[in-house]
This record gives C-alpha cells, sequence and structure tokens, in this order.
C-alpha cells in the first residue's frame, strides 16, 4: 500500500514515521487521529515486527523439543505473517533473517506433528532458533530428513519476495527483468508443487537468483541480471 510515512497527532501534536512503529495510532497518547505531513504517498509494505527467539533457545534444557517446536512456530508465524520487502519505496532485500524464519516455521511445524525426531533433526532444530541473530544454517548441514522443510519453506519466501518485486515494478517499470521474473515464477511453483522435496543447492540457487534480481533493480548493475539467469538455467 501507499502511506504518509510521517504523521502528526491531532491530539497532542506528537509526530513519528510510521514506518518505525507500522501504526496510526499515537505513540504518546493513542489517539488514532492523525494525519500524514509527507507530501507524497510512498509504496510500503514492510512491518515494524522483530523476531525474538531467546525465550525458546533459553528453555532448550528445560521443555522438550516438542514444546519448543510449538513456541518456535508461533513466534516464527508472528514475525513473517505479512512480512514485506519493500520499506518507503525503496525495495529491500531478501535476508537472512526471514529466510530462517521461515524454515523454522517449516521444520518447527514438523516436529510438532511427529511422534519422535533422532539427533541430527534435533540439533537442526536448534541451530535454526538463532534466526534472530540473521544466522541460516549451511546447505550442507539439512538433514535428508527435513530437506523438503527447507525447500518448501525457501520456495514461499521467494513467492512472497516476487510478490513484492512485481508491486516494485508498477512504481519502477523495467522490460529488462519481466521475462527472468517469470521464469523464477515457474520454477518456484515447481518446487512448491513438489512439496519443496528438491536438493538444498536447487533451493539455494533459487533464493541467489532472486537476490541477484533484487539487486539488479536497486543498483542497476547488469551483471547481477546476468547472474540471476545463469543460476536460473542451472535449474532447468
Amino acid at each position: 500500500m501507499k502511506v504518509r510515512g510521517r504523521r502528526e497527532c491531532k491530539e497532542c501534536g506528537t509526530r513519528w514515521s510510521y514506518y518505525d512503529t507500522g501504526a496510526i495510532a499515537c505513540p504518546s497518547c493513542g489517539s488514532l487521529h492523525s494525519v500524514g505531513t509527507d507530501d507524497e504517498r510512498s509504496l510500503h509494505t514492510a512491518t515494524a515486527t522483530t523476531l525474538d527467539l531467546s525465550p525458546v533457545r533459553n528453555a532448550i534444557d528445560e521443555q522438550p523439543t516438542r514444546r519448543l517446536a510449538e513456541r518456535a512456530v508461533e513466534r516464527c508465524r508472528e514475525f513473517t505473517g505479512g512480512y514485506g520487502f519493500i520499506q518507503s519505496g525503496s525495495l529491500q532485500p531478501l535476508d537472512d533473517t526471514y529466510l530462517a524464519a521461515m524454515e523454522l516455521r517449516h521444520v518447527a511445524g514438523e516436529l510438532t506433528r511427529r511422534m519422535d525426531s533422532i539427533d541430527d533433526e534435533e540439533l537442526y532444530f536448534t541451530s535454526l532458533l538463532r534466526a534472530d541473530e540473521g544466522e541460516r544454517p549451511a546447505v550442507e548441514e539439512v538433514p535428508d530428513s527435513l530437506r523438503a522443510m527447507r525447500g518448501l519453506a525457501y520456495a514461499n519466501a521467494v513467492k512472497e519476495y516476487r510478490s513484492d518485486l512485481r508491486r516494485y515494478l508498477e512504481e519502477h517499470p523495467d522490460p529488462v527483468v519481466g521475462d527472468v521474473l517469470e521464469r523464477l515464477g515457474d520454477h518456484t511453483k515447481r518446487i512448491r508443487a513438489l512439496d519443496g522435496d528438491v536438493s538444498p543447492r536447487a533451493v539455494e540457487a533459487l533464493v541467489e537468483s532472486t537476490r541477484d534480481i533484487g539487486r539488479y533493480l536497486t543498483s542497476g548493475e547488469e551483471s547481477a541480471l546476468a547472474a540471476a539467469e545463469s543460476r536460473l538455467d542451472e535449474l532447468a
């Protein structure tokens, strides 16, 4: 949506940035009566929600894996739900915190449905609890039994990012990127149709090609677009 980010409360005169709070309610008095003071509205899809997994990490020695997984799902769902990548008109990258949170949401959800989990699954789940610190497990660390969870999580993340890319292109048309974006969508649909059951390296290539497209749109680097096309060729 398009919003006027800088706002002023009609009740107490407090000024604040909607981009920082994600709310039109006055942070000082709570009034919902405010006006935008920017001359123009800016495209904005990002949220002010942050991810904090420290309470879950701190309970590792006290609670069973299933309960920890349930708590992780709740926190990641709150963080990723409605997440956006356009901040005050500027396109943001597909960041590791969001990717790791999406994966944790899927992996934790899977563990809550299982009667038992094996050691390498529990270890991997524990490593994902660093998602709020921007840490994302390497490709070679993914257990075979959880690779579909990673694949589906990343494909869903790319789907959401691609949606914002399309919104961004409505404001900043670029005919060159259209075909590449279409190919990205096709590969994303294929991986989602397979429920994410592809190799971790393949889904990593999908993520990196998405990042290349974003970098091209924000910097104009033609080499970034070429890199995206090359990665997608490898997925064909």
